[in-house]
Formats: structure tokens, C-alpha cells, sequence
């Protein structure tokens, strides 16, 4: 699909991946936003909301007053069961690509919704219409689908170094430790009511130790591309900065493959995906590099363990982790380049 300018709608427009998004699309040279919607501040502009964003943009308005027939893609910025009940209305439109960023259709079975997040899917039906878009593995399928499921920011910097690794056979399938931690951004503009310990923008907080709603996606996707169970520990941490994500994993190496093999071999695989950087090997890593940016960075490192491996995978938790991801979906499908308006 080709077109000299695509017509967008972003819903969610006022929260924090909403206005990173916003942000990315108005440098976008392909790209007319043509409605930004939200449920408060009705006729507010947005650079209320955020300064960075420099382009005179259509006000705020409410999704009822968006002519569906003149857009070509819409992005959805919400939280966990609004976008199904949006898009139900909305699949008779042919033209119309919808590229949701909440949770809404990641997982392909209904019950999992259930499971996970505490609430009925009220579009089973359109669950086959989507496709789980971790771009760098659905370049050649994604353009068939209707429905584009963004990954969550945990799963992306977690999948990025360790899918490749699995499918390749180079690292055991257990005693996987991933220790994450994301700047407080992640859980959106409702921290507060999410987070009451005290000294929250000052301090490390352990949370969803037990049952965090990603496990579902990484425990979805590793089955796809292994024939048994891949057993991990998935720790989660919110630390004190706003953006930002860095993963640790510790894995196993099989027997008889060094560390050395499996950087080139990781090296090798992401050589034609844009967006990931391998690390010179055993180099420290942190966030600094990827901040406000679509970049993963991913170090391999050996330990004093010689059968164990460190791996770690930095991304801005806003940016690969949602909104630029997103738009690096919407580039594929559309035929432009993929780092297009991402620079």
C-alpha cells in the first residue's frame, strides 16, 4: 500500500505515549494528523499538553466527531478494554489500518484476557484480524492484517535479544532471570493510584511479582517459536526517572557454545534491523543512548559463571516501548522507509 500522505487519527492523544506519538508524527513527512481525540480538555491545543510538539495540530476533540471514511490509519493510545469496544465499530471501514498501542488484541486467545486483565474481550470476533507486531520478527506478515497489537514496553526490550537466542538454539530453555526496570512513565498519568509507596519519585519499588499482566505476551510469543516450555523469573521494577527501560537477563548457554558465538550469531541476525544495536561485547550498558529514541541496545557479557550469560537490553520504554514502534509498524505497512520521521 502506497499513498503520498496517509490521513491519521490518534485516540489517547493526551497521555504519555500519546503525546510521545503525536510528537514523532508531526516530523513525519508522509503523514496528515487529522484529528487528535480525548474524553477531557475538549478544544485545548496540544502543545498545552507538551511543549516539544511545535506544529500548529488540530485541536482536541471527541472520537464521535471523526469521518472514518477519509482515514487511513488510526492509532489507539487507551487504557485495557476500550480499544476493543472502539474498533468493533470500526473494522467495516476497508481503508482504515487501526494500530493499538494498549493490550486490547496482543494475546490471540479470549481467555487469556480473562486471565490476565480481569475482564471479557467485547471483540473475540476480531482477534483473528490481528497480528502481535514486534517489528523486527512481522515485517513480511504484518501488511495482511487489519488490527496492528503493539507489544508492551517489558516484552520488547526482553524478546528483542532473547527470541533469536532461542530460535537458534544457543541458550537453555531454563533458570532465565529477567530482572526489568522502567522509568515511572510506563504506568502512565494514574502513577498515584497505581503506586502508593511512599518516596515514589525517589526510590526503586518492586511490583507484579506474582502475576504481572506481560508475562502473558512473553509466555505467548516464546511458544511460538519453541516446541517446549521456556521457564523464566520476571521481576519488574519501577526505578525513579521518567523514561527508560533496562532489562538484565541471565540464561544458560548449551553446552559447548562459547559467549563469543553467540554475540556474532545475535550480531548476525538484527545486521538488517535498523533499530537494534549490539553492544561491543562485554560492554556496560544503561538507558543514556536510547533516551527519546527507537533504538535497542543489547550487550552480551560473560560471567564468573562460565556456563551463564549477561545479557542486557536498553530501550526508551515510551518510544521502542510504544510510540515509535508503532510508527515503525505503520512505515512497514505503508511501504515507506522504516526509520522514516524516527530519527
Amino acid at each position: 500500500m502506497s499513498l503520498n500522505k496517509i490521513n491519521i487519527v490518534v485516540a489517547g492523544a493526551t497521555g504519555y505515549v500519546g503525546l510521545d506519538l503525536i510528537n514523532i508524527l508531526s516530523r513525519h513527512l508522509r503523514v496528515n494528523i487529522k484529528y487528535l481525540c480525548a474524553k477531557k480538555k475538549i478544544g485545548k491545543n496540544i502543545n498545552y499538553f507538551d511543549k516539544r510538539i511545535k506544529k500548529t495540530l488540530p485541536k482536541i476533540t471527541k472520537l464521535e466527531s471523526v469521518n472514518w471514511s477519509k482515514i487511513n490509519v488510526l492509532f489507539t493510545c487507551l487504557p485495557s478494554g476500550e480499544s476493543q469496544v472502539i474498533i468493533k465499530s470500526l473494522i467495516k471501514y476497508k481503508n482504515l489500518k487501526i494500530i493499538d498501542l494498549s493490550s486490547d488484541f496482543r494475546l490471540n486467545k479470549e481467555f487469556s484476557y480473562k486471565k490476565y486483565y480481569s475482564f471479557k474481550h467485547k471483540a473475540k470476533h476480531l482477534l483473528k484480524f490481528s497480528i502481535y507486531s514486534l517489528t523486527e520478527f512481522v515485517k513480511k506478515e504484518i501488511k495482511k492484517y487489519k488490527i496492528i497489537a503493539c507489544p508492551g514496553c517489558y516484552p520488547t526490550s526482553i524478546q528483542l535479544p532473547l527470541i533469536p537466542l532461542l530460535k537458534m538454539n544457543l541458550i537453555k530453555k531454563k533458570n532465565i532471570i529477567i530482572d526489568s526496570k522502567s522509568g515511572y512513565s510506563g504506568a502512565g498519568k494514574n502513577l498515584r493510584k497505581k503506586f502508593t509507596h511512599k518516596n515514589l519519585y525517589s526510590s526503586i519499588h518492586t511490583y507484579g511479582i506474582h502475576k504481572h499482566r506481560h508475562t502473558s505476551e512473553i509466555d505467548q510469543e516464546f511458544s511460538k517459536i519453541s516446541n517446549s516450555k521456556v521457564n523464566y523469573t520476571f521481576v519488574p521494577h519501577l526505578i525513579p526517572t521518567f523514561r527508560g527501560m533496562l532489562s538484565t537477563i541471565y540464561v544458560e548457554k548449551k553446552n559447548g557454545v562459547t559467549t563469543k558465538k553467540i554475540y556474532n550469531k545475535l550480531k548476525k541476525y538484527h545486521k538488517k534491523n535498523y533499530f537494534i544495536k549490539i553492544a561491543p561485547l562485554n560492554k556496560n550498558l544503561g538507558t543514556e543512548n536510547v533516551l527519546n529514541t527507537n533504538f535497542c541496545e543489547i550487550s552480551i557479557c560473560s560471567l564468573k559463571d562460565k556456563n551463564k550469560l549477561l545479557i542486557l537490553s536498553a530501550i526508551d520504554n515510551l518510544v521502542k516501548g510504544a510510540a515509535g514502534q508503532a510508527v515503525q509498524n505503520m512505515n512497514v505497512i505503508f511501504g515507506y522507509k522504516e526509520n522514516l520521521g524516527l530519527l
